[in-house]
């Protein structure tokens, strides 16, 4: 996934902005791409099974066979809602999670249909800050009372 998201990248270099030298290089993706990249292929994940012959074969002949850049399982993703020693997880309950977000970090997938608790807490932040001249910032500390939301 590294390798497929290299771009190349190239600089002009010459007098009064002309192009008489061009130097390129390969530059790796942003984090975040390569990330989504493989989550992409993670959520199209296809399912195979072990034939008889020793091969792998698609579990549900619905779907098309993978190609070579596709991602395949042969055991399902344990239930990462539910506390599994086997695996490490702790599962979900008593996570912070966000009320509002349709995405993983939501409540209503990361409480894996639990529901959540609503909590208020209290932090000290700096605000109202000021430059003085010379040289220093001053600031006030302010007290913001939020809502957290924790899996049940």
């Amino acid at each position: 996934a590294v390798i497929r998201k290299v771009r190349v990248t190239c600089k002009c270099h010459g007098v009064s902005g002309s192009c008489s030298l061009v130097t390129c290089w390969q530059q790796l993706a942003p984090f975040r791409e390569v990330g989504d990249y493989l989550k992409d292929k993670y959520d199209g994940a296809t399912e195979v099974k072990i034939n008889h012959r020793g091969k792998l074969q698609i579990r549900n002949p619905r779907y098309n066979l993978p190609t070579a850049e596709d991602l395949v399982y042969i055991d399902e993703s344990p239930d990462y809602c539910v506390p599994n020693e086997k695996t490490g997880s702790w599962g979900t309950e008593g996570r912070i999670c966000n009320r509002t977000s349709p995405s993983t970090d939501g409540c209503n997938l990361m409480c894996c249909g639990r529901g959540y608790n609503t909590h208020k807490t209290t932090i000290k932040e700096r605000c109202k800050c000021k430059f003085h001249w010379c040289c220093y910032v001053e600031c006030k500390t302010c007290h913001l009372v939020l809502d957290i939301q924790s899996c049940k």
